[in-house]
């Protein structure tokens, strides 16, 4: 027996359409974005006095370590970091091993703008020499730190303005994106200290009023001349 099944309702294809999402932009690390030269144009820079102690005495050098804001994509987010590209010392700077420290400072500088500023850094404060411990800078703890030669004594002192600029923690290694970020805006939302003034320390009332001395006949003050207590400005003489 036939058995024939009516359609008394037509049949509509239904086609459910998923909402295209938009592709997520591919990460792109700003710590790790190389730069192939220094920009053209002022870069913002930190000025640094470097003392430091070696058999010879004391030494001191002037640091200039510049930073550039580099842009990269962090989960989809477009960011931007500030990172040091460039590390210099100004000529003039007379000492046995400046040239071995500019030279030095050149290829600093090609690491941190290949993004490896930071492991540089902490190889070159294994560096010895064979001229003695150097004194430079203080620890956590406010003690006095020795190093193993002069270019890790420099190294040290590179480390601690980056330390303050919030791109390596205390020790030296670096930060993670989120963490420079967080540490650039709460450097920025600080308000500026205000300048400094040199400002007279005030005078006490006291100290400001002449004090009567021990004349008895004019209130000035004695003082010993030839073995007898006598006034220099009436003449009175306690040997008269």
């Amino acid at each position: 027996m036939d058995k024939t099944i009516k359609i008394e309702r037509p049949i509509v294809a239904v086609k459910r359409a998923e909402a295209e999402k938009p592709e997520k932009p591919a990460d792109i690390n700003p710590l790790q974005k190389r730069i192939e030269s220094r920009p053209e144009g002022g870069l913002e820079a930190v000025s640094e006095k470097i003392n430091y102690w070696t058999q010879e005495g004391k030494q001191t050098l002037y640091l200039l370590v510049s930073f550039m804001p580099v842009e990269g994509i962090v989960d989809g987010e477009k960011v931007v970091v500030e990172r040091p590209i460039e590390f210099f010392l100004p000529t003039g700077q007379q000492t046995a091993s400046y040239q071995w420290i500019s030279a030095t400072m050149r290829s600093l500088s090609l690491a941190a703008r290949g993004g490896y500023a930071a492991q540089a850094l902490q190889d070159l404060r294994q560096v010895t020499w064979d001229k003695g411990p150097v004194r430079c800078g203080y620890n956590e703890h406010q003690k006095p730190m020795f190093h193993n030669s002069e270019a890790a004594a420099i190294a040290f002192s590179i480390q601690m303005i980056l330390v303050r600029r919030g791109f390596l923690d205390v020790n030296g290694n670096p930060l993670g994106v989120r963490e420079i970020l967080e540490a650039q805006q709460a450097k920025a939302s600080m308000p500026e200290p205000p300048p400094e003034v040199d400002v007279e320390p005030a005078v006490p009332v006291e100290d400001s009023i002449p004090q009567p001395g021990d004349c008895p006949d004019c209130g000035g003050h004695t003082r010993m001349i030839e073995g007898c207590r006598t006034c220099p400005d009436c003449g009175w003489s306690k040997c008269a």
